[in-house]
């Protein structure tokens, strides 16, 4: 056989087999649809204490839509709103003490620098743990806007689905082409590849999806786990995805649910700043710079290998190609996403992601990183668990004032 023969017959295989795989993890994705746990949208009343840890820096032009639509909450008589301000420089303090308009159940804290070994965000919500009051914590993201049942709705799938945590994801809202072809990734990517039903069981940090913009768990278990103190967590970039896998760790179950009539959020305004999102947080998703390039290499094989082929005129890599616009059909049209034609433009997105996790890995390999003015220890410089210096307020005492007759007064008991 000629090298020319091999290299075809290499191709072929390449098609075949992303062909193969595209068409299976689409059935996949069905599944996992199917199964994803919804919230009930005419939840009960919560009977019991819920906080919500809302951290911030420089959030000033976000953050106003977010905690408005937290005050506007319905069906959670018993409410606390911590703002843990983490440093802001813009004046965000100010503008959610305007927007709460004297609220009692609102209450700004603001942040220490983190210490050495610790990220801004997991810092600021370990700060906002220590005082809260709630038997139910819920850590949100200050670009996200709720549905008026959302926390109502969330607790009670917490309590009654009997795992210990759950990540409502929000509906992505998309407007520039770049936002169109990168964020609907997000869903579809652990809709296709993680198996939802084993995942909740599961005690392996493998199989953990979660998302920091909602996410709910429940207080004890979150102390239990050392919450964002905990070693794995302090120092996460994706400090979700950590506590979720401390969680587990410790005994508990969770994961991700369907948050799309919940919660909507807008992540990046631009192309730059999706780029940089993006660029600080790919390095880590896949364990070292080797994995990320297998991963990379694997969803190349199945959504570019067969839309390459199917241009050759492939009848096989038509079939692959198609597979893969139509997973991600399926996971927009659940979710509320855009579905057509962006979902013909799949290869393309994932070309984009490939480029993305390339320029974070490298960029981390040169200690490049840095987040809303704070430089990101590069791989390897933070110290190895266990090997972090306490910090003075680390252990998570049990919070005075939880008793019903102590709460503040809400809105609807005014």
């Amino acid at each position: 056989m000629t090298e020319q023969g091999a290299a075809r017959g290499v191709w072929r295989g390449l098609v075949r087999a992303g062909s193969l795989a595209a068409i299976g993890l689409t059935v996949h994705t069905a599944l996992n649809l199917k199964a994803l746990r919804q919230p009930q949208s005419d939840p009960a009343e919560v009977g019991e204490r819920v906080t919500v840890v809302l951290p911030v820096r420089n959030e000033a032009s976000r953050v106003a839509p977010c905690l408005a639509s937290l005050l506007d909450q319905i069906r959670v008589p018993h409410l606390e709103v911590l703002v843990v301000d983490d440093g802001s420089t813009d004046g965000t303090a100010d503008v959610v003490r305007a927007t709460a308009a004297g609220d009692p159940r609102v209450r700004v804290i603001t942040a220490s620098e983190p210490p050495e070994g610790w990220l801004g965000k997991p810092n600021a919500c370990h700060a906002g743990a220590r005082v809260a009051t709630g038997s139910v914590l819920v850590f949100v993201d200050a670009d996200v806007r709720f549905a008026p049942h959302a926390l109502a709705a969330a607790v009670n799938l917490l309590r009654t689905s009997g795992l210990h945590l759950v990540s409502p994801y929000p509906r992505q809202l998309t407007d520039t082409p770049a936002e169109r072809l990168v964020q609907p990734l997000l869903q579809w990517s652990w809709l296709t590849t993680l198996p939802l039903g084993q995942a909740e069981r599961s005690p392996r940090a493998s199989l953990s999806a979660a998302n920091g913009q909602f996410l709910v768990v429940d207080t004890e278990t979150y102390r239990t786990s050392g919450g964002h103190a905990a070693p794995t967590v302090r120092g996460a970039v994706l400090d979700d995805i950590a506590l979720l896998r401390s969680v587990k760790a410790a005994g508990g179950r969770g994961g991700v649910v369907d948050g799309t009539h919940l919660a909507v959020c807008r992540m990046y305004g631009d192309w730059p700043e999706l780029r940089d999102g993006y660029t600080k947080s790919l390095w880590s998703a896949f364990g070292s710079p080797v994995g990320a390039g297998a991963v990379v290499t694997g969803l190349g094989v199945v959504y570019l290998v067969p839309a390459v082929a199917a241009l050759g005129g492939s009848v096989t890599g038509l079939s692959g190609y198609l597979a893969g616009v139509v997973g991600r059909y399926l996971v927009a049209e659940q979710t509320d996403g855009r579905s057509l034609p962006d979902a013909f433009a799949h290869p393309a997105s994932i070309a984009v992601f490939g480029w993305l996790t390339a320029r974070s890995v490298k960029a981390n390999l040169r200690g490049e990183l840095s987040w809303k003015g704070r430089a990101l220890p590069a791989r390897g410089a933070l110290p190895a668990r266990g090997a972090f210096p306490a910090p003075p307020d680390s252990a998570l005492p049990a919070p005075p004032g939880t008793a019903w007759g102590e709460r503040p007064a809400s809105r609807e008991d005014r």
